[in-house]
């Protein structure tokens, strides 16, 4: 393994990498990496001179980093659970042709779940296996099977089969499992590639994961999935009492549109990928790390860099267990108990509750670029706010269709700003578990996603019985 004194120039990639995407690399290798030679790609755009110069005029807190490469980052993280995300968005067009009809989002919800092999196998094949997989090559793969899966969803999603005599939705079910399988592995592998970089650029990878759920949102919003519809008059009794029926607008454009934007995303999302691993201005952004087989991590001392807390064992088994039951509520639970809680104050409750609560994520995330979280006194702090949020979106869930205030203002008012901060302050505080964790070095980002994922599919499970086979939670009617 090459030492960091070879490189001896100012503004180099002090990182040494010995993973297989640098296997039977010398220490010319790596000073040649540090170099600042043009690539065949940044032959054509002098992409450093045109970075220092939006850093020199931004100053303060993009002070040390490269506009550039947060571009990239972010880019990279939009293609995390975007085909997810915007697969479950997409639910009021597709259960309107699926044979399985609004019971398709149960179905929906255990094909995500097999996804879950994904980052099964790798964690066990990089940690018994000799031979360590390619992490630049394996990211290039699943990327890959995310934008394809995108692209076939948008021809193929209404294509049935006959299976133990009825009807089912196969092609989608499919093809939602390769995008779960997308999703699932970027949290042990995505995030933890991005523990190379310096620590600002967690943040913006993070932003990006964020957006993954807005941008789908902010389409179907545009596609005019969000319209409550309208009651019309269409009949009337003998007894002159009116018979109305809720109509609504058709979309825009349909499922096909969508899921190709969806691609456009995706492919935008390879490219940001692509760029990120191969250009110097990249890999000039690199902390002070030695990264090992199998994504282990050690970090030197950078003098740039904020001074991270080393935990005791009983302090990181903690964080661990903290960032799993936080996942186990906001991915497994939360999306499947939102229209109970919020539904029942109105339609309108209800589409601003998914929106904002969307713009949250990113919005949270976007915060964290100026006011760094790495307090353990302050994480604790969050995730008891959390706690308090969630016990009151849980209350409201489970009394829908009656709710507290279920016919005032207020509980309209309440029940929307209680998502908003609760998927905001959820999201600050597991970005900050990450941040510290990352700090940690060793294989601490792989645990992060392992555990982030092992707490989503027991949250997802556990939420499915207790919909479909208890009757803790009841639909509010819709009607005119």
């Amino acid at each position: 393994m090459t030492g960091t004194n070879n490189v001896a120039h100012s503004g180099a990639v002090y990182a040494v990498l010995s993973t297989p995407n640098h296997a039977g690399a010398d220490s010319h290798d790596f000073d040649r990496c540090a170099t600042d030679e043009p690539s065949e790609l940044s032959a054509f755009f002098d992409w450093r001179f045109i970075s220092k110069k939006m850093e020199h005029k931004s100053g303060g807190v993009f002070k040390n980093r490269n506009l550039i490469v947060d571009l990239l980052a972010i880019c990279f993280g939009i293609g995390t659970w975007l085909g997810v995300n915007g697969t479950f968005i997409q639910l009021p067009l597709l259960v309107n042709e699926a044979p399985e009809g609004w019971s398709l989002p149960s179905y929906l919800s255990v094909m995500v779940q097999i996804g879950n092999l994904g980052p099964l196998l790798y964690t066990v094949y990089q940690k018994f296996s000799p031979w360590k997989l390619n992490d630049g090559w394996t990211i290039h793969a699943v990327l890959m099977i995310g934008t394809l899966s995108c692209l076939f969803t948008a021809f193929f999603y209404n294509r049935t089969a006959n299976l133990a005599g009825n009807d089912h939705s196969v092609a989608l079910f499919i093809l939602t499992i390769f995008t779960a399988l997308n999703a699932c592995t970027s949290s042990v592998l995505f995030m933890p590639y991005m523990g190379r970089f310096k620590e600002q650029y967690i943040i913006t990878y993070f932003i990006g994961e964020g957006l993954s759920g807005l941008l789908p949102s902010v389409t179907a919003l545009v596609q005019g999935i969000g319209d409550s519809g309208s009651c019309v008059l269409v009949n009337e009794t003998e007894t002159g009492e009116g018979v109305y029926q809720k109509v609504t607008e058709p979309p825009l454009f349909d499922t096909k549109i969508f899921f190709l934007i969806l691609f456009a995303l995706m492919v935008l999302s390879y490219i940001g990928y692509t760029l990120l691993n191969h250009l110097p201005l990249a890999r000039h952004e690199y902390a002070q790390v030695t990264v090992g087989k199998g994504n282990k991590y050690e970090y030197g001392q950078d003098d740039n860099q904020p001074q991270v807390l080393k935990l005791s064992s009983c302090q990181y088994v903690g964080l661990l267990l903290l960032i799993g039951a936080i996942s186990l509520f906001s991915n497994g639970m939360f999306p499947s108990i939102k229209s109970y809680s919020s539904a029942p104050y109105g339609t309108r409750a209800y589409h601003l509750s998914e929106t904002l609560s969307a713009i949250a994520n990113p919005v949270a995330c976007f915060l964290a670029m100026f006011l760094y979280v790495t307090s353990l006194r302050m994480i604790y702090v969050l995730s008891a706010l959390a706690a308090l949020l969630t016990s009151y979106v849980f209350t409201t869930a489970v009394l829908s269709p009656y709710p507290p205030l279920y016919d005032e203002t207020i509980g309209t008012v309440l029940v929307v700003t209680a998502w908003t901060l609760l998927i905001g302050v959820v999201s600050y505080t597991k970005l900050g578990i990450t941040t510290v964790m990352r700090g940690q070095g060793g294989q601490s980002l792989v645990w992060v996603g392992a555990i982030t994922q092992l707490g989503s599919a027991i949250g997802a499970i556990s939420i499915f019985f207790a919909i479909n086979y208890t009757r803790f939670f009841q639909a509010a009617e819709s009607d005119c």
